[in-house]
Formats: C-alpha cells, sequence, structure tokens
C-alpha cells in the first residue's frame, strides 16, 4: 500500500504546472540570467515574468519582490537586513512561537551587536496586539509575527498587528510561508512591510522562495556578490526554481476558496473522529482561527515518536510538528509558550493536508490514528 501523506507543513508535491514550466529550464534553456547574449536574455525574461506574476498575486509592485532560496533566506533576510540597515535602533520584537528561521535568527542577535526580545502568546498560540504595542521601544526597529503557525495552524491578526507597528512606525516582517497560496494576501491592504514564502510549501519546487519588501524600505544584504535582485540578494539566479515557484503559486492561488473549503471540511471531520475515538484527546489552538489544512492534536499518554513509527508502519506519514525540528531534544517551543509542559508536548501529533488528500485518505486517518493510539497504550508503550 502507498503511505498516506499528511504533512503538507513540512513540505508538498511539486504540482503539474509548476514541472511543466521548469522543464525547459532543466533542459534545453540553460542561459545565465545576467549574461547579455540571447539564451542570457531569455531566462531574464522569464525571471523577471516570474516576478510579475507572483507580485499580482499579492497585488504588489513587481519590484517589492525578492527571489531567495526559500523560507529560511527571506527571514533571515528580513530581520538582519532591516536592523543592519536601521537608522531608528538595534532591538528586534518577534513572536514566542515564530519558526526557527525567526526564532534561532533573534537569538543570534546579541552576538551581532543587536538584541531582540520575545513577545508571549496566549494558550492559543496567539499575539495580543495591544501588548505588542506596548511592547515597542524607542530602540524597536522591527516587529516580526507569522500569519500561520506552522506546528498548531494558529493565525495570527495580521492586520491589528500590522496596524500597531504602522502606528509605531516600525517595520513589519510576516512569516507566511504556511499562507501563501492557502489564504488571500492582500499587501496593498494589509500593513506589512515584508513578507516571506518558500516553493515547496505550495506545490513548487525546494530551494526557491521570496520575500517581499515594501517600496522605500531599506535592507543590507546578507551576501556580498553581484548586483541581482537589486543588489540586495546577489548570485544567479535559480530561473528553473523561479519559473516553477510562479506557475505553483498561480495554480494554488487560483484554487485557493475551493481548496480551504474542501481541506477545512476533511480537518474537521478528522478531528471530529479522533475526539470521539480518543478519550482525553486535546486539539491546540482549537479556540480561535487556525489555518483549513491543520490539527494539532495531544494523544494522552503517548509520546509522539513511538506514535509516529507505529503510523509510519500502518501507512500513514505524520510528524510531531516542524521538520526543521525533527530529532531535536528539547520539547516544542512553540507549544511550550502555550503553556503546556515538557511531558505534555511529547505527546503532539500534526496532521496537515494539502491538494492531494482525498477523502478516502482522511477516513484511513480516522481509523488508523485511534486503533494506533489504543494499541501503544494496551502495550504500555510511551
Amino acid at each position: 500500500m502507498d503511505s498516506i501523506y499528511l504533512d503538507y507543513n513540512a513540505t508538498s508535491p511539486v504540482l503539474p504546472e509548476a514541472r511543466e514550466a521548469m522543464r525547459p529550464w532543466l533542459e534545453s534553456d540553460f542561459g545565465n540570467p545576467s549574461s547579455t547574449h540571447r539564451l542570457g536574455q531569455k531566462a531574464r525574461d522569464a525571471v523577471e515574468g516570474a516576478r510579475e506574476a507572483v507580485a499580482a498575486l499579492l497585488h504588489a509592485d513587481p519590484r517589492e519582490i525578492l527571489f531567495t532560496s526559500g523560507g529560511t533566506e527571506s527571514d533571515n533576510l528580513a530581520v538582519l537586513g532591516v536592523l543592519r540597515a536601521s537608522g531608528r535602533g538595534r532591538h528586534a520584537l518577534a513572536s514566542a512561537v515564530e519558526h526557527h528561521a525567526v526564532l534561532n535568527t533573534v537569538h543570534a542577535l546579541p552576538g551581532l551587536g543587536f538584541s531582540g526580545s520575545f513577545l508571549p502568546v496566549d494558550r492559543g498560540g496567539r499575539v495580543d496586539p495591544s501588548l505588542l504595542e506596548e511592547s515597542l521601544g524607542p530602540d524597536t526597529a522591527l516587529v516580526s509575527v507569522m500569519h500561520a503557525n506552522n506546528e498548531t495552524g494558529a493565525l495570527q491578526d495580521v492586520e491589528r498587528v500590522g496596524e500597531a507597528c504602522r502606528r509605531r512606525r516600525v517595520p513589519y516582517h510576516c512569516d507566511a510561508v504556511q499562507t501563501f497560496g492557502k489564504l488571500p494576501l492582500d499587501l496593498k491592504r494589509l500593513p506589512v512591510d515584508l513578507l516571506s514564502a518558500s516553493a515547496h510549501k505550495f506545490g513548487g519546487p525546494k530551494g526557491a522562495g521570496f520575500l517581499f519588501v515594501r517600496r522605500g524600505l531599506r535592507l543590507v544584504p546578507l551576501l556580498h556578490g553581484g548586483e541581482q535582485e537589486n543588489e540586495v540578494r546577489p548570485g544567479t539566479e535559480n530561473v528553473a526554481g523561479i519559473v516553477g515557484m510562479a506557475a505553483a503559486a498561480a495554480a494554488a492561488c487560483a484554487r485557493m476558496g475551493a481548496e480551504a473549503e474542501r481541506q477545512r471540511a476533511l480537518r474537521d471531520r478528522l478531528e471530529a473522529a479522533l475526539r470521539q475515538g480518543v478519550p482525553g484527546l486535546r486539539v491546540n489552538a482549537s479556540g480561535g482561527p487556525r489555518v483549513d489544512n491543520t490539527l494539532s492534536v495531544l494523544f494522552p499518554g503517548v509520546e509522539s515518536d513511538v506514535m509516529i513509527m507505529k503510523l509510519d508502519a500502518m501507512g500513514l506519514c505524520v510528524s510531531s510538528g516542524s521538520a526543521c525540528a525533527a530529532g531535536a531534544s528539547q520539547p516544542s517551543h512553540v507549544l511550550k509558550a502555550m503553556g503546556l509542559g515538557e511531558a505534555e508536548s511529547q505527546t503532539v501529533i500534526r496532521l496537515s493536508l494539502g491538494p492531494g488528500t482525498t477523502r478516502e485518505q482522511v477516513d484511513f486517518a480516522c481509523q488508523a490514528l485511534p486503533r494506533a493510539w489504543q494499541e501503544l497504550c494496551r502495550a504500555g508503550v510511551g
């Protein structure tokens, strides 16, 4: 039996539209976009066409889109680039539930001559925008609060967070890796100054991403080299990856509304079955808005690593949280910030759906998850 994949927040399969768009740039069209001959200029046209396509989906100016290698680079460039360019201050404020790409960058700031601090969240994993505004000091040069959490699916109130930052004239960076292609993002309306996304989360290839930087906001590059990407992100552009990302973005956004409704129905079906089949089960972040594809559940008495191996043997691919933290000895910083103890954090499973998830697959999971938990409990494992 082929495995059933419920780990779309870790990565997603490349969409057919992206594969077809990439094919020429992996085969015959191999020019360097910085070359002045016809092959180079053909590649340059492809990169700029992709930039225009991505910008249009965000209602942004193409000049506001910088191509990167993915979400981690985009997040690092946003945080460090703004701080290094800032004439205002040397402090960054981030939520306590950020992805490691932001979290560990903020942790590293003191060694780079800056400072950073973290804003607490409630038990649902959400930031209080009023507390955020109160926490902004005269030295705060950047705020970073993600859109949807990659572990729990909890959605932040991006509009209120951005408005609080605007009132204090502090640039606001939003990690939208888990929402671009899933939820509408209108950057003409949203008070967001920088926004990160990664292609492989919405059906594009790994190794491609982008950073939206609102016009007028200056960044200092992380790397030194050529003049690519407005002299902010040097290095020969990943033409195939960029073209594939733009194609995947267009396809994902075109199906966005219908897919959100379909995945929400499947997630709710799965959640209802688990609540019924697992006494004592808890759903993280269930008290507020969540991204439609994500379900984070606590299976009492059974450690997640044991549960994941059991489910894998049954043909079900799931995770305990962020793939970037897989194998880490420490409990999830996200769950800790939400008030879960270490023992509780180690019993959490993340289920994340995608365009390829079917009703039949979810029905299998509805049976397999309670059965796996019951068998492990009876065996005294966990």
